[in-house]
């Protein structure tokens, strides 16, 4: 399971040291994609095929499950960690997530997310202010 917030910095080749805490519990070989909020979704192997089954058997019949589908796999790239610890951030990838030197890396229980410094302190600014909101919104989802 991934948890918790490290923040590193890119590289001029675009390489990105993931923290050790985080590399324990990713494959040998992973899946990093665009995800939502402008920020990247990395996935163990595992939980990649996991997705892949349920996002291919969405309807093409359903335009909305047509995009995600598009959006969600036509970014997707292989990777894997060189023995420094780093992976090679595929430039598209870069360039979607507005990544420029200083990136957050968060774990969420089955996923990593990696998010520009300055996209994720306005995230997390917004969030903060309607914490109680959002809570009992969980509240409603039975958390």
């Amino acid at each position: 399971m991934f948890m918790g917030e490290y923040t590193h910095n890119m590289d001029k080749k675009g390489r990105l040291i993931i923290p050790s805490k985080l590399r324990d519990d990713l494959s040998e070989q992973f899946v990093i994609t665009r995800g939502l909020d402008n920020c990247l979704f990395l996935y163990p192997m595992n939980e990649w095929k996991e997705l892949e089954k349920k996002l291919t058997s969405l309807p093409m019949t359903s335009k909305n499950a047509r995009n995600f589908v598009r959006f969600f796999f036509s970014g997707a790239n292989e990777c894997e960690l060189d023995k420094q610890g780093r992976v090679s951030l595929p430039i598209n990838l870069r360039n979607y997530a507005d990544f420029d030197h200083e990136i957050v890396i968060i774990g969420l229980a089955n996923r990593i997310e990696l998010w520009a410094k300055e996209k994720w302190d306005t995230y997390m600014d917004d969030v903060e202010d309607s914490y109680e909101d959002i809570a009992d919104a969980m509240e409603e989802l039975g958390i």
